[in-house]
């Protein structure tokens, strides 16, 4: 249980890295007329990320690591960690945990962007179960999985809206 502790005080080290760099490139877009779009669930999704750690770490004391399942998670949940920063590098300063366009600005079609629309909601959707799983909470898993999909439904609406504003990147 304490490696698992340990792993969930990681991810969170890098949810606050990602707020550190979402803040200061929200700060430069705002700077270059960006337009916020969405505002009323960011807290929503704020809250249920915070709760996915607490869950993670609450169910987990109840639960016996299995071995098989724990590893094969942990490996998935590195891939998500891979594939969500180069997200927020290939995105540069128009990555934010807000959807925020400055006008004129061009699409990413690069990176994992080339692949799909949407590559980093992919590493949140496999984060969201592979995260409890490496210690068998399931629960959690289960019930993050269902929560976040409603709110992936909303998000991705609003995310598209935004995205329309722009033009491809040249």
């Amino acid at each position: 249980m304490l490696a698992y502790m340990f792993l969930i005080a990681a991810v969170a080290v890098e949810r606050v890295a990602e707020l550190v760099v979402s803040q200061r490139n929200l700060k430069w877009s705002k700077a270059h007329g960006g337009v916020e779009f969405g505002v009323s669930h960011y807290p929503f999704m704020v809250v249920l990320h915070t709760a996915l750690l607490v869950a993670c770490l609450a169910e987990a004391a109840h639960r016996h690591f299995i071995p098989l399942l724990g590893w094969s998670m942990f490996v998935i949940v590195i891939a998500a960690q891979v594939l969500r920063w180069w997200c927020i590098t290939t995105l540069g300063r128009q990555w934010n945990t807000r959807v925020v366009v400055v006008p004129g600005g061009g699409r990413v079609t690069g990176g994992p962007y080339r692949l799909f629309s949407h590559p980093n909601y992919v590493a949140v959707v496999v984060e969201g179960v592979a995260l409890p799983l490496v210690h068998t909470a399931w629960l959690t898993a289960l019930v993050f999985t269902v929560l976040n999909a409603a709110l992936l439904w909303v998000r991705i609406t609003v995310e598209n809206t935004a995205l329309r504003s722009l033009t491809a990147a040249p």
